[in-house]
């Protein structure tokens, strides 16, 4: 099968270790499949395979290669280059990634456009009794496409686990939106990250909050180490801002 691929493959293609995955009929799997479809979360370069249960291989210098406990499922050919088929990618890593990370995963899958949650959806189902299924399926369930970055996404974990309203990803007030919001309540959360350090952002920044603040709005703002290291403040801050 071929679908239509919108990243640049061609330092992949001109990898001779992704040669080596053509030739040995492994499919490209994993982060590697991942970054092809646009919604790798790993900087890595290095290059994952997967092969049928018990398939016979040799060993390609400078690829990972593992058995899949699944069936093989017909491949993706992305410039010759097969590929396991972006929702079973977006589920093999939803299931052994550190939860943290699954659901930032999730939303760049479907932000990329390469798959839909149905795909996603019908893909969990396949994966029953295999390890991390669980994890899997409850973040498939509150999976979403709008977040723009892997924090905001991080952000609204937090606050699900929390047991808290789901907010609303990159929440539209008039002209401008909040990376995470309540409409009803008028209240609203924004990561700030080094993006917004720069003059030109920074004054962009106070515009907008300043509108909203006019208007009745009340934001919080928090950084990676409110995410990393407290979260238990950010998760008060939120509760205090919902009440």
């Amino acid at each position: 099968m071929t679908r239509p691929f919108r990243a640049n493959t061609q330092p992949f293609v001109q990898d001779q270790r992704v040669s080596g995955v053509v030739v040995h009929r492994a499919r490209l799997a994993d982060e590697t499949a991942a970054r092809w479809y646009g919604f790798g979360m790993d900087a890595s370069q290095d290059i994952c395979a997967v092969v049928p249960q018990g398939a016979t291989h040799n060993r390609l210098a400078g690829v990972a290669v593992r058995e899949s406990f699944l069936p093989l499922p017909p491949p993706i050919l992305v410039n010759g280059v097969p590929l396991l088929p972006p929702e079973r990618v977006a589920i093999d890593l939803a299931r052994r990634s550190q939860r943290m990370d699954a659901l930032p995963l999730l939303d760049k899958a479907l932000h990329s456009g390469s798959c839909t949650m149905e795909d996603l959806a019908t893909e969990v189902l396949a994966h029953k009794g295999l390890r991390g299924v669980i994890q899997a399926r409850e973040l498939v369930a509150v999976a979403d496409p709008r977040p723009e970055s892997v924090q905001e996404s991080r952000m609204r974990l937090i606050v699900i686990d929390a047991g808290l309203p789901c907010p609303t990803p990159q929440l539209v007030v008039d002209y401008f939106r909040l990376d995470l919001g309540y409409e009803e309540l008028k209240a609203g959360m924004e990561y700030d990250g080094s993006s917004h350090m720069t003059r030109d952002h920074l004054r962009a920044d106070r515009r907008r909050m300043n509108y909203l603040a006019s208007r009745g709005w009340r934001i919080r703002y928090f950084t990676d180490a409110d995410i990393f290291h407290y979260r238990s403040q950010f998760v008060s801050t939120v509760r205090s801002l919902l009440r």
